[in-house]
């Protein structure tokens, strides 16, 4: 299926390692999402070298929900960079205009879609959910976490001047054509903010919408803040800020 002639059209990019228990749920609580919506939309998870079930409850969810559901698998994990930039080459190919990114957890709650896509005919090029912004909030995070992203985030905000509150939030959606030609370097978390740093240079018109952010169900994170993760946040903050 594609949407060459659409300029609504929408990909959901979801990179998955290891979620055997959280892969079915997260499908089909995005794929009820995506039927609901008023433009042509499908799902594109990454299946990044997963070494357990995963791969096959993905095969078998891609035959169920053929119409919505793509699939794309590495051999091996090659990170979360790499799974981001797999699904922007596939859903480029497909002819998408718009892609949202989310994490295979739900912490990014679907039900937020709707947001994105009423703002897809506005003109912005950059969507991001914001937990920073009036209505924006955290449910069940630790105290430590919230206070080191709230506080890098307002360092963040400061150097990169976009407006932008969460600059670290990876739910966001961004108009294709300004990313897909990029060779991003990072392959941990940071693209985030290595993406955010060219779509500044790009002069990309960019809003923020509240979001709820919640805290992982049954499963780890595999997320954790080292100094590399923080030299690397504020690496393109600091490089934003000299554009």
């Amino acid at each position: 299926m594609a949407f060459k002639d659409l300029e609504t059209s929408l990909a959901i990019i979801i990179p998955m390692f290891n979620e055997e228990l959280g892969a079915k749920i997260c499908v089909e609580s995005v794929i009820s999402e995506i039927k609901k919506l008023s433009v042509s939309c499908q799902l594109i998870i990454i299946n990044d070298g997963s070494t357990d079930r995963t791969s096959q409850i993905l095969s078998s969810l891609a035959k169920m929900y053929k119409k919505y559901l793509i699939v794309l698998n590495h051999k091996f994990n090659q990170g979360y960079g790499a799974g981001l930039q797999s699904g922007i080459k596939e859903a480029s190919f497909r002819g998408f205009k718009f892609c949202v990114f989310m994490d295979s957890d739900l912490t990014n709650n679907p039900s937020f879609l709707p947001q994105f896509v009423k703002l897809m005919e506005s003109g912005y090029d950059c969507v991001k959910a914001s937990r920073y912004i009036r209505g924006g909030k955290m449910i069940g995070v630790p105290f430590y976490r919230k206070i080191i992203s709230k506080t890098g985030n307002l360092i963040a905000s400061f150097l990169f001047g976009m407006g932008i509150k969460d600059c670290t939030n990876g739910f966001r959606m961004v108009r294709l054509e300004l990313i897909k030609d990029i060779k991003f370097e990072e392959n941990n978390f940071s693209i985030i903010l290595e993406e955010l740093y060219y779509l500044k240079k790009k002069g990309a018109r960019v809003k923020e919408i509240s979001n709820t952010l919640t805290s992982r169900i049954n499963t780890k994170t595999s997320f954790s803040y080292t100094p590399k993760i923080f030299l690397d946040y504020f690496k393109y903050a600091f490089k934003a800020s000299l554009i």
